[in-house]
């Protein structure tokens, strides 16, 4: 027996496709088997003639409601049994819809405002339900959860109705006796080697000597130990990998926390989902870590690339913000043009930066040269001010505060040539 529940908001078009011919012309004889009409003669207007009236006495608590009625207030479940299995007679059918609303809260046993509601057949192994969602009490059903309570109830009724498959009887097994395994220890012995103790059985002793401990036997008895020739950081990896494959095997392992590669690991992202913004972070530690003019190009050359570089992948984001916000809003296309300009601002930085790399090779060698030449050149204006200049935006702002700012209206006078203006759309 299976349920499907689905919401209407009109309940004159649902009853009359109901009572219908239906799509494929496969209802026949329409009939109401049940329902509540809180006192509406749901049994008289259940006619194809007088459906405007039934779809009226159901609607009547929602009218009420007014502004506060849900845009689909009508309630429509439609459960079918199994085609296999002998179908149930109207009067079964009929109790079957009463338990699928008292399931959902629909219609509870005993509850004077409980929502109105009626069942109908019109094919063979099927039933309709319809309710509308408003109580007499002027408040609206919950509807969460309703699909969960028709398919338990519905399994529920199957099973009585002897329409679910019997269970095979479970064959008796014998009676399996558990051993516990040994715990086995692995630590760094002051000495730096690694050994693994408490692997007495021949399972753990394998796991161990296809990880690459070497099995020791002797008058203490069965040891386990790595090679001192083993490196720091292969060491280990080797305990944790075998100290992975004796827990698959049910083995209580112990292991040392600086063998543990797992807590070795680099700490969670602090930035949490900002993982550009992270890397972008680890990249500035390294440019400030850097103690060499060659370090400093390494570093500085993933923002510079001039293809892979970040400040490359920026100007590519932001243009691409711009025209998707165009393709969502035509009308946003302020937001979009300032996407706009700021991908050109990032541009032109790479602009004033193109040739840097060849610089950085230099730096270090001869610092005192530089710091002269340094002193006697003529200072630049900012770039990133200067492409400001050519915004609208910033234009505004200008002729805005033009009354208290004039050393503004000076410092806008340069302007490097190389800078783009707006884009043309």
């Amino acid at each position: 027996m299976i349920a499907h529940l689905q919401r209407a908001s009109n309940t004159v078009g649902l009853l009359s496709y109901l009572y219908g011919p239906g799509e494929r012309g496969n209802h026949a004889s329409p009939r109401l088997i049940a329902g509540d009409g809180h006192g509406a003669p749901i049994e008289l207007l259940a006619e194809s003639g007088s459906l405007p009236y039934l779809a009226h006495a159901l609607d009547a608590p929602v009218e009420r409601l007014g502004a506060r009625a849900p845009e689909q207030p009508t309630w429509v479940c439609s459960v079918r049994s199994d085609p296999r299995r002998p179908d149930l007679t109207d009067s079964q059918w009929a109790t079957v819809a009463r338990r699928l609303v008292a399931a959902t809260g629909i219609a509870p046993g005993g509850d004077p405002d409980a929502c109105r509601w009626i069942a109908l057949r019109n094919q063979p192994r099927q039933v309709h339900v319809v309710a509308t969602l408003a109580r007499e009490d002027g408040s609206l059903h919950n509807a969460y959860r309703d699909a969960f309570h028709l398919q338990t109830e519905c399994h529920r009724i199957a099973g009585e109705l002897g329409h679910l498959p019997t269970a095979p009887h479970p064959i008796p097994r014998a009676q399996e006796t558990h051993v516990p395994a040994p715990s086995i220890t692995i630590t760094a012995e002051p000495s730096g080697s690694v050994s693994a103790k408490g692997a007495s059985d021949d399972l753990s002793a394998t796991l161990l000597r296809h990880a690459g401990f070497q099995q020791i036997e002797d008058w203490y008895g069965r040891r386990h130990r790595l090679p001192t020739t083993t490196q720091a950081a292969e060491r280990a990896a080797v305990a944790t990998h075998a100290a992975e494959m004796l827990r698959a095997a049910r083995y209580d392992v112990d292991l040392d926390p600086f063998l543990d590669t797992a807590r070795m690991a680099t700490p969670a992202n602090p930035l949490g989902p900002y993982t550009a913004g992270a890397e972008l972070l680890r990249l500035t530690d390294q440019i400030r870590a850097a103690e060499s003019g060659a370090d400093l190009r390494q570093a500085v050359d993933h923002l510079l690339h001039p293809e892979h570089g970040a400040l490359e992948r920026v100007r590519e984001a932001l243009e691409a913000a711009g025209e998707q916000v165009t393709d969502l809003d035509d009308e946003a296309y302020q937001l979009a043009d300032r996407f706009g300009f700021a991908a050109e601002f990032v541009g032109s930085a790479q602009s004033e930066l193109v040739g840097a790399d060849g610089e950085l090779r230099r730096v270090g060698d001869s610092p005192q040269p530089q710091i002269e030449t340094r002193a006697h050149s003529p200072k630049l204006p900012d770039p990133r001010s200067a492409a400001l200049a050519t915004s609208p935006a910033a234009a505004k702002a200008k002729v805005s505060s033009a009354l208290g700012a004039g050393a503004a209206d000076a410092g806008a006078a340069a302007r490097p040539s190389q800078v783009p203006g707006p884009r043309t759309r």
